[in-house]
């Protein structure tokens, strides 16, 4: 059985001050790609990853709505996700 997962994550530090999102991608329990809001592209950890990576990365819409995910996505959900 083949597995793809793929997971989006908000790191909070010292409430919405500083919020880190990231969104990772998995295969068969590999990680093969993922985004950091911190470092602002995508990075590839296998050919494969770096082939997607190289796409993502040269699409400058995709790459404005991933870095804008710190607004959009963390920062309105904050109440949602924090008890």
């Amino acid at each position: 059985v083949l597995q793809e997962m793929a997971k989006s994550e908000c790191h909070f530090i010292n409430g919405t001050e500083k919020v880190r999102y990231m969104q990772r991608y998995f295969y068969n329990r590999l990680q093969f790609l993922m985004f950091d809001s911190d470092v602002g592209h995508y990075v590839g950890f296998t050919p494969y990853g770096e082939k997607w990576a190289q796409a993502a990365n040269s699409n400058p819409q995709w790459m404005e709505e991933r870095r804008t995910a710190v607004d959009t996505y963390c920062r309105y959900n904050y109440k949602v996700f924090t008890p």
